[in-house]
């Protein structure tokens, strides 16, 4: 039984201690429709937790709907604040059946709608409930630090989330999959890719979540949970360096160390907001990490500011591997911009047209490429083939290990016959030497996604499409094995948009830079 708080002299009114029970009863039944009558109708709800702002009925209900139910609560105290006649404030503590204390602030507003018990709705409301001592959706195992880095040098004070693909030393291997966990043993020493950032000073902070063998750009976990998106509450994360791009985005760790096959670093950078760089195929050792495709395997680097990416970048590249490129020109292909959702190319559209008109290019051309869906299938084919090559002896002695859609795509995977991935390898080095050929040396803009954060409820069915539409955009990159790097450079409505750069082998560096440029530029 809750005790109830509020100042001498002053009466609860009428009702509103009916609707907060009612509230309490609704969310401990997860009555998803009685809670929806709860919270004011349209544009104007408010509901914030950790895990960010939800702005809208629809929002709020969608996130309902979507997380299962609320953990179990007792309502210990309630303290009343009565505003106006029609508006009251209330604060209440409660005890989680799991432990430690949560609290819920809200602001109600009589209405004079019969739809909710007492009269009164929530306006706002903001939910703190205890902290976690890890978030296992985000985090495998984390320590104080793990792996500390070099006392001095180039990345000395920052921190890294490595994606659980890397071996770090005296740490076990997961790769998203807890039979694979089970099994594996204590690493000897780290990957090459995580011995080059604390050579650097940085130290590593903890080992971070990842889709199912890295095997996926949309970063649900069906055994450890989806991360969350900070930039996109109720979104998908982007993966499969889902838990990396977490952790950077939430704070949590200045560097994500993350793998990019079909996407897996520029697409969680473009839903959460990051720089994220694929680095030129070959360039950063991959030593000590887990494969899925070796002809398109890179490892690269979730930052949230363009500085600390180049630092991380300078210190994982070899220095002899790097050359300049033309700041000033760059190209952009129509039908890559058509492949992606309507509001990500018409908004992209004006950030290169802000570009242009800050002088930032003194030659911005079109440049005809292979069909994005084309690209799609060879990607899918020859990708798919050596997934299953290298996993697929594992999976059948396991195989109830595996959540449905990756135990799906793995299934496509093996059934690709060796005539058919001979014919994609065929066209895969034609459609490398076409775009060899039309992009020369210069950056060509892309998005680097189809669409903002598709929501954790979207269907299965759309989830599809945007994968499809995306690794037709991604694979530009992979197949030449071109440099790849998102820029944040939107947050539109519904989340953040990236800008893709793509450019010459070996111009890493030289993109990042040109980047920091052209986000400098003065813009009228």
């Amino acid at each position: 039984m809750t005790r109830v708080h509020v100042p001498d002299g002053v009466e609860v009114p009428a009702g509103l201690m009916e609707a907060f029970i009612g509230y309490e009863v609704a969310l401990a039944e997860n009555d998803i429709d009685a809670l929806g009558h709860y919270f004011v109708d349209g544009a104007d709800a408010l509901r914030g937790d950790a895990g960010g702002l939800l702005v809208g009925r629809e929002q709020i209900d969608r996130f309902r709907g979507a997380r299962g139910g609320a953990p179990a609560r007792e309502v210990t105290d309630t303290h009343i604040r009565v505003l106006s006649d029609t508006h009251a404030y209330l604060t209440s503590v409660n005890a989680p059946a799991k432990g430690g204390r949560g609290m819920v602030t809200q602001l109600w507003r009589r209405t004079e709608s019969d739809a909710t018990p007492g009269g009164w709705v929530i306006e706002a409301a903001h939910v703190s409930a205890p902290a976690p001592a890890i978030d296992t959706r985000v985090w495998r195992v984390v320590g104080n630090p793990l792996a500390p880095g070099a006392p001095t040098g180039p990345l000395a004070g920052h921190t890294v989330a490595v994606k659980d693909v890397f071996a770090v030393v005296g740490q076990h291997l997961g790769a998203g999959v807890p039979a694979f966990l089970a099994e594996s043993e204590v690493e000897e020493e780290s990957a090459d890719a995580v011995a080059a950032l604390t050579r650097a000073g940085a130290s590593v902070v903890g080992i971070a979540q990842t889709d199912q063998f890295a095997y996926s750009i949309a970063g649900m976990n069906e055994a450890y949970g989806t991360p969350p998106n900070p930039a996109v509450p109720g979104g998908i994360p982007g993966g499969s360096s889902s838990g990396p791009a977490s952790a950077v985005a939430q704070g949590q760790a200045s560097i994500g160390l993350g793998t990019d096959t079909a996407g897996s670093i520029r697409v969680p950078a473009s839903y959460q907001g990051l720089w994220g760089l694929r680095p030129t195929h070959g360039l950063v050792s991959l030593n000590g990490a887990l494969p899925l495709a070796p002809q398109y395997d890179t490892a690269g680097w979730l930052t949230r500011d363009g500085e600390t990416l180049l630092a991380a970048a300078r210190a994982s590249l070899p220095s002899e591997s790097q050359r300049d490129v033309a700041r000033d020109v760059a190209v952009v292909s129509g039908p890559m911009f058509l492949a992606a959702d309507d509001d990500v190319a018409l908004y992209l559209g004006t950030v290169i047209d802000a570009f242009s008109d800050a002088g930032v290019f003194t030659s911005l051309e079109p440049v005809n490429l292979p069909d994005p869906a084309d690209l799609f299938r060879i990607f899918r084919y020859t990708q798919s083939a050596e997934a299953s090559r290298h996993w697929q002896e594992w999976i059948a002695a396991h195989p109830l290990a595996l959540a449905p859609d990756v135990t799906a795509r793995f299934a496509w995977a093996a059934s690709v016959t060796a005539d058919e991935e001979a014919a994609a390898i065929e066209a895969k080095e034609e459609a490398r030497a076409a775009i060899d050929l039309a992009l020369g040396d210069d950056i060509l803009l892309l998005p680097s996604a189809s669409s903002t954060a598709p929501m954790r409820d979207a269907s299965a069915e759309r989830l599809q499409a945007v994968r499809e539409a995306t690794l037709g955009l991604t694979a530009v990159a992979g197949i030449t094995g071109r440099p790849a790097l998102s820029v944040p450079v939107l947050d539109i409505d519904e989340g953040p948009v990236g800008l893709c750069l793509v450019g010459p082998r070996g111009s890493d560096l030289a993109l990042i830079e040109t980047a920091l440029e052209w986000l400098a530029a003065p813009k009228g």
